[in-house]
């Protein structure tokens, strides 16, 4: 995208009705509307008037509020994601050993995907990794500080590999979880991945933790 385009298309969302202005329930409507849609067609199949259909809206509504398909899904992504975030600070409250931290984290993830898996399937299909900083909750600094504190606890601490960047243990684990938890959607795994829990936990901990420990 060129500048030039890139000042367009700020005017072009400055000019958008405010989210807010919507009805909570049409939001809703519109959220299952586009995760239903996502998760079972190719993302270049998908229209803004399939959205606005399988939503019951106008399109004319659809394009006040939105402006494009692209907007769309990365509205309804945070919505999704920050319902996780509140869920993983809230669970990482009052627990003061790294390991169980982390064991809480990933617990939490796999729940959220065995629970969410066209939100799954949204992100990692309808989602270039190039945008994925489009996504507000990728900036949320109370998720990833939380998160990196215990990553950069471990380390300190001696628990965690700490003959790499805090940054690479971060891409370890949220790979992990990503592509553990998009195989387990692709293959229809009728059992939920917290039935194997421990076993998955036990591989994961041997990638992040001090080689010595």
């Amino acid at each position: 995208m060129t500048i030039d385009e890139e000042v367009q298309d700020k005017k072009a969302k400055q000019a958008l009705k405010p989210l807010s202005a919507m009805r909570p329930a049409t939001l809703n409507k519109l959220e299952k509307a586009v995760l239903l849609l996502f998760s079972n067609h190719d993302p270049t199949e998908v229209s803004m008037i399939q959205i606005a259909t399988t939503a019951n809206m106008s399109l004319k509504t659809l394009y006040k509020y939105f402006g494009d398909k692209q907007t769309i899904i990365y509205t309804i992504l945070n919505r999704v994601l920050g319902r996780l975030a509140v869920r993983m600070i809230d669970h990482l409250q009052g627990i003061d050993s790294v390991r169980d931290r982390l064991r809480k984290t990933l617990w939490v993830f796999f729940d959220f995907i065995d629970k969410s898996p066209d939100a799954m399937m949204l992100l990692s299909t309808a989602v270039p990794a190039s945008r994925y900083r489009e996504i507000d909750i990728y900036d949320n600094k109370e998720l990833v500080n939380t998160f990196m504190q215990v990553l950069g606890d471990g380390q300190r601490e001696g628990i965690l590999n700490n003959k790499v960047p805090l940054y690479t243990l971060f891409d370890v684990y949220i790979g992990f979880i990503t592509r553990i938890g998009l195989m387990h959607i692709i293959r229809r795994n009728p059992d939920p991945l917290n039935d194997r829990f421990d076993e998955l936990f036990i591989i994961l901990w041997g990638a992040i933790k001090q080689p010595d420990a």
